[in-house]
């Protein structure tokens, strides 16, 4: 059945239609969106880049296939009535026929001309770069060029010989294509030749192929000097030798052949471009393959150090400063074994702010103890510092963030989605060291509203803003300021209601703008709802990485955002990096979503307002050339850190994604002589702990301490060392995080005559102690899951302290309970249900008990640091093991019974009886001459 005439453009329209509205609506949103945080000349900006590229290309390779297209129509027309002879399915159509013919050919410029101009599109990064490139100020070792080149001009060159190799290969295609079905309608059945003028078109179109090639030679000797091709990442020998030549050899042989191929058009036959072409792929091989290999294997190889020596030279010194290793300031530490309690109460601020609490157990724990509601979440666990009755204390805190996908079913529906539950409210937040009687964190900020403890008012913080409309779980669009009240918080059996009084969100009252977002979110409610008003704004892109992603999407970003209380508002903290992946002689790392790179600098500190959803991006590192360059191509993008306020500035961390990534390359680039690095005589590793019972590699962690042969204590990240293959610690690396020092990095080294137990060595020590292993056997058999969380390495002074928490979880209860911290110092090892208590089992009684005094621990942890009075004179073991045999059967029982309550008090009075036993066997005689036993305090 023939299709009416007028379907065929009705559907091209309908297409075309459909094309522009799904793009005009995109582009409208994201137009009001970006306006609305003002950052719309950035924008327009990037959009300009991108649009630019693709109609620059769109019309270059239209243009290009449309007029080699017209060559080849012209030059041998296809007769369509034999055409139409040989495909008998179509008759009658000769004119049906040669309709068909004109859409192929619209087709076989229309398609090719997109698809190219897509790819030129995607390198609208390259464009901005290059346009805003900056000097690095330092240059190649090989060809001379400043380091820039390679990191703004050079991608952008590769850039754009790709975009015109590709419309090269996508103008073959439909030529080839004319010229086949000509030629085999000609043949008529029989044979088809390609005809004399397609042999030629074909010849012109092969020698500008073979001059890109050559273009591509030229390029790919700049790139050499960011890949191996043996121990050396960069140029090595044989690459400055033979291959770096070879390809400029080739691509001086590309002109050659191409003029050859020229010549080869104007003449009969295909036998001198087939040796011009054969010649040409089988002398760069030779030249850019073979040789070099040759080289590698048969003379390098033998003399690899000798010969590489100098290039490993160059190796080492661009990884360290492409990672910014070469700022990282050695020192040496002794790790005398004289930490004594003097030295501990001369360094109170480390002592009070040890981290007992890890972020899984705790973050657990803040679920079942403040989400209050089921559409409550707590998404991560952040630690931070505050200045709390004028002294820093480091703590951990969450957001209490609305999650969506938690409202009881028959409350999920449009209205209450998105007009009602908008928001989460408030936070959670606790010290990291104190724990209650019942083996839980000491909240400082609690509760809906929150409720702030006493130190932390008399401090000065108040939270006048505690809602949060931009989040890590705000995954959904919302309205505000509508006729529909939005549900605040919970208040007993009732709740309270609010409207949003902030600067956030795209103002949606009018018509038109409904029009445009129901088309964008893909709901018609938009336009029904009697809901919006002429002040009702729309909130979109809320969660906070989504959000900064979209504002600056050429940046990487880290994976931990955290929140920052100030100013009485609740504000967001994001990392972003700046990355680069041609890097001189800088060896990468990276892989997956993150992709290659082997460069890397954190120049970025992106701050969102949780209440309003502003986001600003501020340089912290105006050093890194690349920063640099996106300020240069982007006007108005960022602000200074001197213009970040002294409130949130003061609550800047040095990332863990930043500095695990140089923790990671450090482990070989400490090595500055190329034979030690050669030989990685000296190769370090990141140690490994035992957590949850699972073997894992030891994380970066923050830490309040003063820094061995500085005069404050301060925050800094930490991350020890071992030596590859061994156990025993090495070194260890601290980031500075406060304002005077930020970004400063320092190395301590150990004498390396000396063995320092590294973590895994003290964890094994842990589980050879025959009351800590008997203590955890116990719970074990009881019904409970015995949780080992992170063992931390203190640097006090000159010395090494351990400290690891223990939790304990019943298997019926998501409520972990901090029950015991264990503290090892050289040769002794002590596990109490506080911190205080084991620092003193270690270091005696003169030991600092400020942990459990000044903060808010209560007399009840006292007798748990001490233990019932014990005596050599009165020392009853038959009576004691009697006792302990008593109350794990009735702790059994009331287990069974299912009376938690009593079987908890039940474990306590076990827990004491079991410290009089220890007691006990420390005041034996035999046990005080063990060199192994513990000091009595």
């Amino acid at each position: 059945m023939q299709q009416p005439r007028w379907l065929r453009p009705v559907l091209v329209v309908v297409i075309l239609l459909w094309l522009a509205q799904s793009i005009g609506v995109s582009v409208l949103v994201d137009w009001l969106w970006f306006d609305a945080l003002g950052y719309v000349d950035v924008y327009a900006r990037i959009l300009l880049a991108r649009v630019g590229l693709w109609t620059i290309t769109f019309v270059a390779v239209g243009l290009f296939v449309g007029l080699n297209l017209r060559h080849a129509v012209r030059s041998a027309p296809l007769d369509l009535v034999r055409l139409d002879d040989l495909l008998a399915e179509l008759r009658p159509g000769t004119r049906r026929l040669r309709g068909g013919v004109r859409l192929a050919l619209g087709a076989g410029v229309l398609l090719p001309a997109v698809l190219v101009a897509s790819v030129a599109a995607s390198s609208w990064q390259d464009l901005l770069l290059f346009i805003g490139r900056q000097p690095f100020g330092s240059t190649d070792p090989v060809f001379g060029l400043d380091i820039g080149f390679f990191l703004f001009e050079l991608p952008f060159l590769r850039a754009l010989r790709a975009v015109l190799m590709t419309g090269l290969t996508m103008t073959l295609l439909p030529v080839a294509a004319w010229y086949i079905v000509r030629d085999v309608v000609v043949a008529g059945g029989g044979r088809p030749v390609l005809s004399e003028v397609g042999r030629r078109h074909a010849l012109v179109l092969g020698a500008l192929a073979v001059l890109l090639s050559g273009v591509g030679s030229v390029l790919d000797r700049y790139v050499l000097l960011s890949e191996q091709h043996g121990v050396v990442w960069g140029a090595g020998y044989s690459d400055v030798t033979t291959r770096i030549p070879g390809l400029a050899a080739v691509a001086a042989l590309s002109v050659v052949v191409a003029v050859g191929l020229l010549v080869a058009s104007r003449r009969q036959g295909w036998t001198l471009a087939g040796v011009l072409l054969v010649g040409f792929i089988v002398l760069r091989a030779l030249l850019v393959g073979f040789v070099p290999q040759a080289v590698q294997d048969w003379y390098v190889g033998p003399n690899e150090l000798d010969l590489e020596r100098p290039y490993l030279e160059r190796n080492i010194a661009g990884t360290r400063h492409a990672y910014a290793l070469d700022r990282i300031e050695a020192r040496p530490f002794e790790a005398a074994e004289d930490l004594t309690a003097e030295k501990l109460d001369a360094n109170p601020l480390t002592v009070d702010n040890i981290r007992v609490w890890d972020d899984r157990p705790l973050l657990a724990t803040y679920g079942q103890l403040q989400e209050i509601r089921l559409y409550y979440d707590f998404s991560d666990v952040d630690v931070d510092r505050y200045s709390i009755a004028g002294v820093p204390r480091q703590v951990m805190l969450s957001a209490r963030e609305l999650n969506a996908n938690n409202l009881p079913s028959q409350a999920r529906n449009w209205v209450n989605e998105h007009f009602q539950y908008t928001h989460g409210y408030g936070l959670t937040m606790s010290p990291v060291n104190v724990v209650t009687d019942e083996g839980l964190p000491e909240l400082m900020i609690r509760d809906l509203p929150p409720a702030l403890s006493d130190d932390l008012v008399k401090s000065g913080m108040t939270i006048d803003r505690p809602e949060i409309y931009y989040g890590e779980l705000t995954d959904r669009y919302v309205f505000v300021r509508t006729g529909a009240e939005e549900f605040d918080y919970p208040s007993g059996d009732d709740n309270v209601y609010t409207t949003y009084a902030g600067k956030g969100g795209v103002p949606i009252g009018s018509l038109w703008r409904k029009a445009l977002f129901a088309m964008h979110f893909g709901s018609v409610d938009i336009l029904l709802s009697q809901y919006l008003t002429d002040e009702s704004r729309v909130m979109l892109r809320r969660q906070v990485g989504t959000r900064v992603r979209k504002v600056a999407p050429f940046l990487s970003y880290d994976s931990d955002p955290y929140l920052v209380v100030a100013d009485g508002r609740l504000f967001w903290v994001i990392d972003a990096y700046t990355t680069a992946s041609l890097y001189p002689y800088s060896e990468p790392h990276g892989s997956g979503t993150s992709g290659n790179y082997n460069y890397l600098r954190n120049s970025v500190k992106a701050v969102v307002d949780a209440f309003n959803g502003s986001v600003d991006l501020y340089i912290s590192d105006d050093s890194d050339p690349v920063i640099q360059a996106w300020s240069a191509a982007l006007p108005g993008a960022f602000k200074d850190i001197a213009d970040m306020p002294p409130y949130l500035r003061d609550h800047l961390r040095y990332p863990t994604g930043f500095f695990s990534v140089q923790a990671s390359m450090y482990r070989a680039y400490h090595m500055i002589d190329p034979t030690v690095f050669y030989n990685k005589e000296d190769m370090w590793s990141l140690p490994r702990e035992l957590y949850g019972g699972q073997d894992q590699p030891m994380e970066p962690y923050y830490l309040i301490m003063k820094l061995p042969g500085e005069d404050e204590a301060e925050f800094i990240l930490l991350m020890p060392f071992a030596p590859t293959n061994r156990d025993n610690m090495i070194s260890w690396l601290a980031a500075r995080c406060d304002p005077e020092h930020y970004g400063k990095l320092i190395l301590y080294q150990f004498p390396k005559q000396k063995l320092i137990y590294g973590p895994r060595q003290i964890e094994s020590r842990i589980d050879q102690d025959a009351t800590i292993s008997q203590q955890i056997t116990l719970w074990s058999q009881s019904g409970s899951r015995v949780v080992r969380g992170n063992l931390l390495v203190i640097p006090i002074e000159d010395s090494l302290l351990y400290v690891e928490p223990l939790y304990l979880q019943a298997e019926t209860s998501q409520l972990p309970e901090l029950k015991r911290v264990i503290v090892s110092y050289d040769n002794r090892i002590a596990m109490e249900r506080t911190l205080s208590g084991a620092l003193q089992r270690v270091f005696g009684s003169v030991a600092t008990s400020r942990t459990d005094r000044q903060f808010g621990e209560n007399s009840g942890s006292d007798r748990a640091v001490s233990g019932p009075d014990v005596s050599r004179d009165d020392v009853a073991w038959a009576g004691l093991a009697q006792r302990a045999q008593q109350e794990l059967t009735a702790a059994v029982s009331l287990q069974r019974q299912g009376d938690w309550a009593g079987y908890g008090r039940q474990l306590d009075e076990l827990g004491q009886t079991i410290d009089a036993l220890v007691g006990a066997a420390r005041l034996a005689p035999q046990d005080a001459a063990s060199p192994d036993s513990d000091p009595q305090p």
